[in-house]
């Protein structure tokens, strides 16, 4: 049986291998996670992703951060929009999580990006989740 929220899955994948303290996880790949994946990278949450496998049983694998004493980088993240209730932002409405430490994942007409640059880009669109 599928999953109905692939995103939330792989939020949650992630938060379980973080309290597990495991090195890495496995999620299943689609583009959206790539991308997710790619900006959780940028802004150092995690160390590293790869790409394993081929069509159509394709897996990402993310290799988690930890500090010098054991401590996780992601301290928390938070599935906003949902199948069920689309959550979306315009420019004005993006929100600054915990003062800047954390980032707001936005869906928009030009791509998946962080709140900070759709905000300086001028454009707002749906909010995926927030990580901090």
């Amino acid at each position: 049986m599928g999953v109905t929220d692939p995103i939330a899955d792989m939020l949650t994948r992630i938060r379980n291998a973080i309290m597990a303290r495991h090195d890495s996880v496995l999620v299943p790949a689609s583009r959206m996670k790539l991308y997710i994946a790619k900006i959780l990278r940028q802004e150092c949450f995690i160390a590293d992703y790869e790409v394993l496998g081929n069509q159509p049983h394709r897996q990402i694998k993310i290799i988690l951060r930890y500090d010098e004493t054991n401590q996780p980088i992601i301290s928390g993240l938070k599935r906003v929009s949902k199948p069920g209730l689309r959550v979306y932002a315009q420019r004005n409405e993006i929100p600054r999580i915990y003062g800047g430490q954390g980032i707001a994942i936005l869906s928009t007409s030009k791509g998946v990006m962080t709140g900070n640059k759709a905000w300086r880009q001028g454009i707002g669109g749906e909010m995926l989740c927030y990580v901090w």
